[in-house]
C-alpha cells in the first residue's frame, strides 16, 4: 500500500509511438514515464495502430504480459492505494529474474479447441454464445477478432492447466479476454462491478445509473437537473 504522503505525479506520452506491436508501444510509453501515473485513455492512445489509427481491444492483454511474461513492475489501484481504477504506474524498468512464459496449450490441443468451438468465441454468457469467428469484425468491441487460447479456470486459480487437455482451454476473442478478467477480481474475490457497467450496453448503463440514483434518494428533473427527493 501507498504512504498517505505519497504525492501522484501524472505522466505525458512522448510519442508517437511506431512500435510494431501493441505490446511493444505500451511498453515504450510506460519507459517515458517512469515513476510517473498513466491512465486508460493515455495507454490506448499509444497502443494504437499508427498506420490504421485502430485501437486495440487487447491492450490490457498486453499490459498483463509485459507484467507476466516480461516481469515488468506495472502497479495499479489493486496493489498501491493512491491510485484510481483505470490508472496505472511503472515505478522503475527492472526486470523480474523469475518471470517467464504462462502455460499455453499444445498446438494440437490448440486445433482441437478450435474444432470443438467452430472457429468461434466460446465465451457463454446466459446461454448467450459470443460466437465471432476468428478474423471477422467485432462490432462491439471493434477490430478484427483474433481468437487466443483461455485457461476455463482463471490462470490465479490453476497456473499448471495440462497443455495437452482441451478440456481445459477454450477459445475467446479478445474483448471477453479482458471480459473475463474483469468481471471476477481473483484478487480480493469480489466482482469487479466497474469493470462490469463498462462492459454493459447504453441501455444497460442507463438502467444501472436510475437504479443508483433511487437507491441514494435522488430523481431527475423534466429539465435534466438531479434532486434529492424530500423525506
Amino acid at each position: 500500500m501507498a504512504r498517505k504522503n505519497t504525492q501522484k505525479v501524472y505522466g505525458k506520452p512522448k510519442g508517437p509511438y511506431r512500435q510494431k506491436s501493441v505490446k511493444k508501444r505500451i511498453q515504450a510509453i510506460f519507459l517515458d514515464n517512469l515513476g510517473k501515473v498513466l491512465t486508460r485513455e493515455q495507454i490506448i492512445e499509444a497502443a494504437t495502430d499508427p498506420d490504421s489509427g485502430r485501437q486495440p481491444e487487447n491492450w490490457h492483454q498486453r499490459l498483463s504480459e509485459l507484467r507476466t511474461d516480461d516481469g515488468y513492475t506495472i502497479l495499479s489501484w489493486r496493489n498501491r492505494g493512491d491510485l484510481k481504477v483505470q490508472e496505472y504506474l511503472m515505478p522503475h524498468k527492472r526486470k523480474r529474474g523469475g518471470a517467464g512464459k504462462r502455460v499455453r496449450p499444445t498446438d494440437a490441443t490448440w486445433m482441437a479447441v478450435l474444432k470443438r468451438a467452430g472457429c468461434a468465441c466460446e465465451w457463454n454468457e446466459g446461454g448467450m454464445v459470443c460466437g465471432l469467428n476468428d478474423g471477422e469484425n467485432d462490432p462491439v468491441g471493434g477490430g478484427r477478432v483474433k481468437l487466443t487460447p483461455d485457461h476455463k479456470n482463471p490462470h490465479s486459480l490453476n497456473p499448471d492447466a495440462d497443455p495437452k487437455d482441451p478440456e481445459q482451454w477454450q477459445a475467446l476473442c479478445g474483448r471477453h479476454q479482458v471480459t473475463k478478467k474483469n468481471y471476477w477480481d481473483t484478487t480480493t474475490g469480489k466482482l469487479n462491478t466497474y469493470a462490469i457497467v463498462q462492459f454493459a450496453s447504453e441501455a444497460e448503463k442507463r438502467e444501472v445509473f436510475h437504479f443508483l440514483l433511487r437507491y441514494f434518494g435522488y430523481t431527475i428533473l423534466k429539465d435534466g437537473n438531479i434532486r434529492r427527493q424530500e423525506t
